[in-house]
């Protein structure tokens, strides 16, 4: 009796999971996987228009999203803008890299420090001294 009442409670606790693991394995719903797709596009498109950035450039950085998503919601917001007169507002990023690129390891302070040191322009008394003894640059 005891076996099948943890059998029970077990076969209850998987199934809770199932959207979760078939999300996992993509093997999405797909008209769950639209809607989401359709909202992250409305919000991106949102977000380039506030930011100032061009419909193209939202187009190129984000082209796993519907274009038409992204021109939905670049549409609202041109829109919400100007009838509540705001400006765009700068990015403080830079735009987020497309899915498939291999992303930088971010360099340690050493490392840091040594790419510092060797992109260290000369020094202006070093260019001085190369102009008066008739090089030319």
């Amino acid at each position: 009796m005891l076996n099948r009442a943890f059998l029970l409670a077990f076969a209850l606790l998987a199934l809770t999971g199932c959207d979760q693991v078939a999300g996992k394995l993509g093997l999405e719903n797909p008209a769950q996987k639209e809607a989401k797709n359709d909202a992250e596009g409305r919000a991106v498109g949102s977000a380039c228009r506030h930011s100032g950035r061009a419909i193209e450039d939202c187009y190129a950085i984000y082209g796993w999203l519907p274009k038409s998503s992204i021109y939905a919601g670049w549409r609202e917001m041109d829109e919400y803008m100007r009838d509540n007169k705001l400006e765009t507002i700068a990015p403080q990023l830079p735009p987020p890299e497309p899915p498939g690129t291999k992303k930088k390891r971010p360099a340690t302070a050493t490392e840091a420090a040594a790419e510092a040191t060797k992109e260290a322009p000369p020094a202006a008394e070093d260019k001085n001294e190369a102009r008066s003894e008739g090089g030319k640059h």
